[in-house]
């Protein structure tokens, strides 16, 4: 293995076990170390800190390990069969729940690879070209562990545009038992349409799985908007618990086909819902307080903390927007997913829309991501979806 060594006392961090190490910290890399190298880290007095992949960047190691040991593909085994044991003893993984992350990222000590299981489909995703370079590895571990027909790698958007580049990565399947292109879930009883292809992400938000079964406990009866809808997550999950009347609202055409193919599982839903094309905050200038339960799940507007401003003040325009027009008594369900964005900077944006709307809002209930989505104590970036269930006098 390469040796990266830090400056002086630029070894804080890592005995805090965080995994990444910034280019700035860093005093030498050995030569001819390529970008997707296991290297270990040393500090300045040349004691061993920690082994992860190199790579030029702002951050140039993302760490998998604190104890000086062989990598290989015995190590990797442990390290995906820790984290498949794990969700077996978390969450329900069973006929009635067969979709569920496998690994995530540094959540499971393997930053940098993303594992999405959907029935009898994987889908590897990669953040970083060293984790990338495992890919085969990761393929025939993951087939000794679960029943699959399929493991699908959609790294083309997620990994730095340089390795793109040069090694001609393209989303491809890395294990294709079946010609499928799409295949049929159930999440908590409710059946969804996955497809893996052309859907974000890997195909579905499968960290909103606990925040949809709480909104289906509350929709029976009630008149509910569900905004930047994608696939239809909570509006089946709305359906399907006797939802009076649920509006379905996204911007974007491709999402809307799959909210209808995911009606098609819904019985009798023709006359109770409605999708709209639209933009959230333009649609949600003039409600005449018609909705019982609204939901805000946009996406990141954060990915970079130069634009956290610009994000909060997009993120109180939506919420402000939706707490002026909510019915009285109403429920907002509001959420972020940027990284950048830590919990206090929610809650205090929440707090500024309340103001800014001018009426009485109190915190029902507080969202996070599911145990199959681990936060690395070690690593806040990692606690990054975050939600409020508020209700509005």
């Amino acid at each position: 293995m390469k040796k990266v060594t830090l400056k002086p006392a630029k070894e804080k961090s890592l005995l805090r076990k965080h995994p990444w190490v910034f280019s700035g910290a860093i005093k030498n890399v050995e030569k001819d170390t390529k970008d997707g190298s296991i290297v270990e880290i040393f500090s300045n007095k040349e004691n061993y800190l920690a082994t992860g992949h190199y790579n030029e960047g702002n951050i140039s190691v993302r760490i998998f390990e604190f104890d000086r040991q062989e990598i290989n593909e015995e190590y990797w085994k442990k390290k995906i069969k820790k984290a498949y044991d794990q969700r077996k003893n978390t969450i329900e993984i069973s006929s009635n729940n067969n979709v569920y992350r496998l690994v995530h990222a540094e959540g499971d000590q393997m930053p940098g690879f993303i594992c999405d299981i959907y029935n009898k489909v994987a889908i590897f995703q990669f953040h970083s070209i060293g984790m990338w370079k495992h890919k085969e590895v990761f393929t025939k571990i993951v087939l000794e562990l679960l029943p699959l027909d399929i493991i699908y790698d959609k790294s083309e958007k997620t990994l730095p545009k340089i390795y793109i580049e040069e090694f001609k990565i393209k989303n491809s399947y890395l294990f294709q038992k079946k010609k499928i292109s799409n295949t049929k879930v159930i999440e908590n009883g409710n059946e969804f349409l996955i497809d893996w292809e052309n859907g974000q992400k890997t195909g579905f938000f499968i960290d909103q799985r606990e925040n949809r079964q709480y909104l289906g406990e509350l929709a029976k009866n009630k008149k509910i908007l569900n905004t930047f809808c994608y696939s239809g997550g909570f509006s089946i999950y709305a359906l399907n618990n006797g939802a009076k009347e649920v509006h379905s609202l996204d911007s974007s055409q491709k999402a809307i086909d799959l909210l209808e193919d995911n009606l098609s599982f819904v019985a009798d839903f023709s006359d109770n819902h409605r999708s709209i094309i639209d933009d959230a905050k333009e649609y949600m200038k003039n409600l005449d307080d018609q909705y019982d339960i609204i939901v805000l799940d946009p996406p990141a507007f954060a990915k970079h903390m130069k634009v956290k401003h610009k994000a909060l003040q997009g993120y109180k325009r939506l919420n402000t927007r939706a707490i002026e027009q909510i019915k009285p008594n109403g429920i907002l369900f509001t959420f972020s997913c940027s990284q950048v964005i830590d919990n206090n900077l929610f809650r205090h944006m929440v707090l500024s829309s309340a103001i800014a709307a001018g009426r009485n809002v109190s915190i029902l209930k507080q969202m996070h991501q599911p145990a199959d989505h681990p936060i690395n104590i070690f690593h806040p970036e990692s606690e990054y979806l975050k939600g409020l269930v508020l209700k509005v006098e």
